[in-house]
């Protein structure tokens, strides 16, 4: 069993896709930061929102205004969060896109330069079959 669990690790696309695991999460907090350290203060500028704090209180004792301390008081919906979490989908969704269409044109362009491979030569009976009506086309 240790055998088989070697091999199936040792396999490349294991490997591959550990690093692409490792990578997403490494790019999903480039893209959180995006989302909360640029974009969402430009958007609560322009409209006065800051969507963080947006939250209804679930419970009587919730008295705050702020989502941190109302999350201590006790049970809150906190819609404002869902909105950035969304928000950080989408842009992470487009940046995928956009990186997606980028490796396809590169491909695209790259077999385009690619040489064209030399035909094989025809069998055997096609290259005699051939000859045989060349002969009989100078007759």
């Amino acid at each position: 069993m240790l055998k088989e669990f070697q091999e199936f690790i040792s396999k490349g696309n294991v490997m591959d896709l550990a690093v692409g695991v490792i990578i997403g999460a490494a790019f999903g907090k480039i893209v959180d930061s995006l989302v909360n350290d640029i974009i969402m203060p430009f958007i609560g500028a322009l409209g006065g929102v800051d969507f963080s704090n947006y939250f209804f209180a679930l419970s009587s004792s919730v008295h705050s205004t702020n989502l941190v301390d109302a999350r201590k008081e006790g049970a809150v919906f906190a819609y404002g969060n869902f909105i950035t979490v969304a928000l950080n989908f989408v842009i992470l969704a487009f940046i995928i896109f956009l990186m997606v269409k980028a490796v396809n044109n590169m491909r695209k362009r790259l077999e385009r330069e690619k040489p064209a491979a030399p035909a094989a030569p025809p069998p055997a009976d096609v290259a005699l079959l051939t000859e045989i009506r060349d002969l009989l086309a100078r007759k």
